[in-house]
């Protein structure tokens, strides 16, 4: 271990790889080369010359957690009061009207806030689902990829749809729909303009139909048809709320995972968000096929109809299992490891103190993200080769007194709620709490003149 790296990050009170053999390497260090990790050791291993240092003493490493389910340009309407306190539906019928505003530079906005925002949490890399699509908007999607270029989070936007309004038994009113052709030509316009299917890459673009409430059945199949023939995935909501089992026993006679394999997408292609309300045949059904779930638990706590969704069971039925922060306007912040720390007390509340435990969480929030991404040993571990994306969490001061044993435990029982450091692919976006963007403030006071104007306060 000679060669000269770009970035070391020394001193670790503890290295947690989550790669394949689970190792965990006290007081060890992480290099990284040209945005991939080059080398990995513990306290005594000989450590590589570097162009720059992170020190992470008193710091848990582990890799960046990814984010498997969000609607950034949310941030917009954040904690509105006329939503707060109805149902999914009622929720989203209420805030339809508010999105229908949203144009480019909303997008632009909302995307740089909220990225900055996960990197604070210790999130390297995020999906959004974008899919309202206001006319005369404009191209919401290249300017969200914009700020994520700028920031530098690795980005998996999709492209999001919705086709059935009010008047065709839907709940989003005419402004913010379009017909399926319009949304399969856009999509594969976005596909052939943005995604990068090389290893290491920034950007991944997936098919993302809103859900079976809001597109048609036909246009679920021709997306699946559609993400066959450019090879990306696909993505969804699914068995959200009760009220979506009625709405698709009403209207398909079936329910919801059901109607998901009619058109055909029951497929290792796919990762679906929230599933909170699967039957035990259906999750075995889900494993089988390979599909994965971005399990969101603050979100399912405040809006999700009070269901707990089955995680324990998803991952011993095959299913790879991740965490999302869904919209901001519903769980009103986007860190990671705030949901981290809620899937571990969820888990515990729902199946008692052998629930869930910190590690599992650690687990589904690296690798497990991964395998829902479908780039597993590629992101989400810490070993040579993988992408050079990790967080530092600080495990000092008056929250960790005591916490002496167990750092991967501490993580999520004692703090912390932000890092220290945040890498990705090799560049610190985040050193010492802090991001390193440029123009953090001007920013946050263009995203609060259009978040006034959507919400009418302008």
């Amino acid at each position: 271990m000679n060669d000269r790296a770009d970035l070391l990050v020394r001193n670790a009170k503890l290295v947690a790889t989550c790669d394949a053999a689970g190792r965990e390497l006290a007081g060890g260090w992480v290099a990284i080369t040209g945005g991939l990790v080059s080398g990995v050791g513990a306290a005594g291993d000989p450590q590589p010359e570097a162009a720059e240092v992170l020190d992470a003493a008193g710091c848990l490493v582990t890799p960046g957690l990814i984010n498997t389910h969000h609607h950034i340009y949310q941030n917009l309407t954040r904690s509105y009061g006329p939503a707060i306190n109805g149902s999914l539906f009622s929720w989203l019928t209420a805030l339809y009207p508010l999105w229908a505003k949203i144009d480019e530079e909303a997008a632009y906005l909302s995307a740089w806030v909220g990225l900055a925002e996960l990197a604070l949490g210790g999130c390297t890399t995020t999906t959004d689902h974008l899919y309202v699509a206001p006319r005369g908007g404009g191209d919401l999607w290249t300017a969200e990829i914009t700020a994520a270029r700028e920031v530098g989070l690795r980005f998996h936007p999709t492209r999001g749809s919705m086709t059935l309004s009010v008047k065709d038994g839907g709940l989003p009113p005419d402004s913010v729909v379009q017909d399926d052709d319009e949304v399969l030509a856009d999509s594969e316009r976005l596909v052939k303009l943005h995604h990068d299917p090389s290893f290491g890459a920034m950007v991944r673009v997936a098919l993302a139909p809103c859900s079976p409430f809001s597109v048609s059945p036909a246009l679920m199949l021709r997306t699946a048809e559609l993400a066959e023939k450019l090879d990306v995935r696909l993505h969804t909501h699914l068995a959200e709320d009760p009220d979506e089992d009625t709405y698709c026993l009403e209207r398909f006679g079936r329910r919801p995972v059901e109607q998901f394999e009619e058109v055909g997408w029951l497929t290792s292609r796919s990762w679906v968000a929230h599933c909170i309300y699967p039957s035990p045949a259906e999750v075995s059904r889900l494993g089988s096929a390979g599909v994965g779930v971005a399990h969101c638990p603050s979100s399912n706590m405040l809006i999700g109809g009070g269901g707990f969704a089955p995680v324990r069971e998803f991952r011993a039925a095959g299913v790879p299992v991740g965490l999302g922060c869904d919209g901001s306007a519903s769980t009103d912040s986007a860190s990671l490891w705030i949901e981290s720390r809620a899937a571990l007390l969820l888990g515990r509340q729902r199946l008692g103190p052998t629930g869930m435990d910190g590690r599992t969480v650690l687990d589904i929030a690296t690798r497990g993200g991964a395998s829902c991404l479908g780039r597993s040993g590629e992101i989400g571990e810490l070993s040579v080769g993988a992408a050079g994306d990790l967080v530092c969490w600080p495990q000092v001061g008056v929250a960790y007194a005591g916490a002496l044993v167990d750092p991967v435990e501490a993580w999520l029982r004692c703090g912390p709620v932000a890092a220290r450091h945040t890498v990705v692919a090799g560049r610190t976006l985040v050193r010492d709490g802090a991001l390193t963007l440029p123009g953090v403030e001007e920013k946050l006071r263009a995203h609060a003149v259009a978040a006034a104007r959507i919400q009418g306060l302008d």
